[in-house]
């Protein structure tokens, strides 16, 4: 199973874009879907993650009430609505996938760059 993501890109301070992650596979049921991000420099962190078990999406803190991660399909597939990016949100976005027989994401994106110029 692959991860595919799409979107990202260059936009200016204030805007927004839109990333997509499905898998390869229909079949799939993850239990947890959803991005994190590396900027340059600084450690990968979780951005939106969305947990079926437990019917629940959590942010990190720099990006609640500006993300939003829907869930496109079941269990497979997500989408990332980034509104009001700022030069802080620059950073490559990842998506991963686990499944419920493990505790870490084994399944990743190949990652997609987004830019935020001021």
């Amino acid at each position: 199973v692959q991860l595919q993501a799409s979107g990202g890109g260059v936009v200016q301070a204030g805007g927004s874009l839109t990333l997509s992650c499905a898998a390869s596979t229909p079949t799939f049921h993850s239990a947890a879907m959803g991005w994190f991000r590396q900027a340059p420099g600084k450690e990968r962190e979780v951005v939106a993650m969305h947990t079926w078990s437990v019917g629940r999406t959590t942010y990190a803190d720099s990006v609640k009430g500006r993300f939003t991660l829907s869930r496109v399909n079941a269990q497979n597939a997500v989408s990332l609505q980034m509104n009001r990016l700022n030069p802080d949100d620059t950073a490559v976005y990842y998506c991963a996938a686990r499944t419920y027989s493990r505790s870490t994401y084994d399944y990743w994106g190949q990652g997609t760059l987004v830019t935020v110029s001021s």
